[in-house]
């Protein structure tokens, strides 16, 4: 009878409540739940278990799995164990207060303390002193939690030829680490909290490089050498490095590669997706589509509103004689003089320009608005007035930044009939050659001092250049000509320049020689002839000097490089070569008297990747010195010196014949014919800005327009 009522209750039983083995430590954690105590547990704003009880649910967990899941279990992901899983996960929240949330986490730690659990076996009972493998007994102390089937299972997966293969490449990999962790069992999480609360610190966490070397300081409190230069190297690269870049400061540091999904510094738990907002799941096409046409709706209302708005002050406006202009409904075919108008808050004239009414006319290759005309700003009344479709390509949004570049207007803000007055000419022009002369000064003291900011650059000039050019035939195939003088490259010659190589410019795409070239004309003319340096820099040809001429005619890039050389082999020159590899530019800077090669490549490559190039450039330095009749020794022959600098990295692949042509703008607003290993202190950076790329574009535009290159 006894027995059947047992068995009865045993039935009862629930299956949440059931471990197979049964719980056999951490009797503190489940005594105290039988008298209604449930730990709460504690998280950090990356995720990780933190104290209070952090190191307790760990314990626990460890507990748990041991229980639970047999030591044969080599697939954590097998989904035999799901059932196990869900007992385990039950447990801890019957002891723990925790979220459904945190089931990812607990569940990922539960299969790296049986991994744990797994080594810590194999490594006491199955290896001897020298690590080779003995047949163990199953220990006593173990026998409530493992069967003498699972043991001898277990022995039989360690002596497995492919287990011990890879068992021997991983323990190499992880033997005699160059910067040991030294905190135990200590995490990353709980060792950032006690830093914090030691520190009294208001902040929630600590970058990953001050974590890595507090957690490499052992019992003596002194961290080693190496671990401080690492440490000094990331705080240096800390001021300098953007907080969006892709490639962590720890791991620019060490110089080792990122791994999918690893944050360096941080610890378990902590991934690249829980250091940002997490995303939700991707809408679907679908989804998309219908979020696209309720936006186009919402457009379109509000463009039939503004309309109707704009149609309603003008009348009101009209009717009060308040206008000192005829407005004019049908605009006449062509371009026409035009006076610029908004409604909102009130009806005013803010710019004057021109109205292009002309069939199929774009605006930057997109089709007008509706209810509206192409227009170009030639003066702004009301500089601040917003305009009423800003311009995306320019970046304008206000009529002043507007000028002299083409925007939509809306037909019914436009009167047209104005010409531009004498003195609004001479104004407009005055003005602009000031700012022309401010850009020119600035450009030239560009090298003077790092720490003084730079204002932001403007699209100004882009703008003004790109006005100018659709009103010339070169969108339709036209070309023009910039003379390149004779001192530039060694020859005398007119060098083209169409469509496409303003469209590199505009639209930031990949530039080519016709782009360098222009520029290299500018540094000249501007930086160069006017402080004297055209004595101490020169060029070489980019179209003359290339992999793909050195692959095909290496004697007549030889025979270019060498003449150029010569003709100035009385003085000490640094000459500069923009060197395209058939697609990418980088950059060479040659003193032949000092038989030096400064290698600038904005992707990291070793001059070995061009073995051609090197080659040839030894081959010209070593004819160079022939025909000076310098006299070396047999060992020196080849003692040409090939420096790498540590220059500006691009984050694109387009980035790198801008990048190029700052490395020589670098280089000549400081003067000096040595370069640093690790690039010029006043100009040291990671990366170049999207700011100062621009610099390039708009000095390059500038330039156009004072060559005047439409005429």
């Amino acid at each position: 009878m006894a027995d059947d009522q047992h068995e009865e209750v045993s039935k009862k039983v629930s299956a949440e409540e059931e471990i197979r083995r049964g719980i056999t430590v951490m009797r503190r954690v489940v005594q105290g739940r039988s008298r209604g105590i449930i730990l709460d547990v504690c998280w950090n704003n990356q995720g990780q278990l933190i104290e209070p009880n952090g190191h307790t649910l760990t314990s626990f967990i460890g507990a748990l799995v041991r229980n639970e899941i047999p030591i044969t279990c080599d697939d954590w992901r097998n989904k035999e164990l799901n059932e196990s899983k869900e007992k385990i996960w039950s447990e801890i929240k019957r002891c723990f207060n925790i979220e459904e949330e945190r089931r990812g986490f607990c569940m990922k730690l539960a299969g790296k303390l049986l991994r744990g659990f797994r080594t810590f076996l194999s490594s006491k009972f199955l290896k001897d002193a020298d690590g080779n493998f003995v047949d163990a007994e199953l220990p006593k102390k173990y026998e409530s939690l493992i069967s003498a089937e699972e043991w001898e299972a277990f022995k039989s997966k360690r002596q497995d030829p492919v287990f011990q293969r890879i068992s021997a490449t991983n323990r190499e990999r992880a033997s005699s680490p160059a910067y040991p962790y030294r905190k135990g069992r200590v995490g990353y999480g709980r060792l950032e909290q006690s830093m914090l609360q030691k520190e009294e610190s208001s902040e929630t966490s600590l970058p990953a490089h001050v974590l890595w070397k507090e957690a490499r300081v052992g019992k003596s409190g002194v961290p080693q050498e190496e671990v401080l230069h690492v440490y000094q190297k990331c705080e240096e690269l800390s001021q300098s490095l953007s907080p969006d870049d892709t490639k962590g400061i720890l791991s620019r540091a060490l110089d080792v590669p990122e791994y999918s999904g690893r944050v360096r510094g941080k610890g378990f738990g902590v991934t690249p997706t829980s250091l940002s907002v997490k995303k939700g799941k991707a809408p679907s096409n679908r989804e998309l589509h219908a979020r696209l046409e309720a936006m186009q709706a919402e457009l379109d209302a509000l463009r039939r509103e503004r309309e109707a708005s704009a149609s309603t002050v003008y009348r009101d406006a009209s009717d009060k004689n308040s206008i000192n202009c005829t407005f004019q409904p049908n605009i006449p075919e062509g371009i026409s003089h035009c006076q610029l108008y908004l409604s909102s808050p009130y009806y005013r004239m803010v710019g004057k320009g021109k109205v292009h009414n002309v069939s199929g006319v774009l605006l930057h290759t997109r089709e007008l608005p509706a209810g509206c005309l192409k227009v170009s700003v030639d003066i702004a009344v009301d500089p601040n007035a917003a305009l009423p479709y800003p311009s995306d390509d320019s970046d304008a949004t206000t009529v002043h930044e507007a000028v002299g570049s083409f925007v939509a207007w809306p037909t019914n803000l436009i009167c047209v009939g104005y010409e531009l007055q004498e003195n609004e000419v001479s104004n407009a022009s005055a003005q602009q050659k000031k700012e022309v002369s401010n850009a020119s000064a600035r450009v030239k003291s560009s090298g003077a001092k790092k720490t003084v900011a730079r204002k932001k650059p403007t699209t100004k000039y882009r703008s003004c250049l790109r006005t100018f050019l659709e009103m010339t035939d070169i969108p339709a195939g036209g070309v023009r000509t910039v003379h390149m003088k004779e001192g530039i490259f060694g020859f005398d010659h007119d060098q083209m320049i169409g469509n496409e190589d303003f469209m590199q410019v505009f639209s930031h795409e990949e530039i080519g020689v016709t782009v360098v070239n222009t520029y290299i004309r500018y540094l000249y003319d501007k930086l160069m002839r006017p402080n004297g340096l055209d004595e101490t820099f020169g060029f070489l040809a980019p179209a003359t000097v290339n992999l793909g001429l050195i692959l095909s005619r290496p004697d007549t890039v030889t025979e270019y490089v060498l003449r150029i050389l010569m003709d100035n082999k009385d003085a000490e020159k640094l000459f500069f070569i923009p060197f395209n590899t058939g697609g990418h530019w980088l950059l060479l800077a040659i003193n032949p008297i000092r038989e030096i090669v400064y290698y600038l490549d904005s992707l990291g490559n070793n001059w070995t990747t061009y073995p051609v190039m090197k080659v040839l450039i030894d081959t010209v330095l070593q004819a160079f010195r022939a025909q000076r009749d310098i006299q070396t020794s047999r060992r020196g022959a080849n003692s040409i010196t090939w420096i790498k600098v540590a220059c500006p990295q691009q984050r694109n692949q387009i980035d790198c014949g801008y990048f190029m042509l700052r490395f020589m703008r670098d280089t000549l607003a400081l003067g000096r014919l040595m370069i640093p290993t690790d690039y010029f202190e006043e100009f040291k950076c990671a990366f170049y800005t999207k700011d100062q790329v621009d610099e390039i574009k708009e000095e390059w535009c500038q330039f156009m327009i004072e060559l005047n290159v439409f005429s």
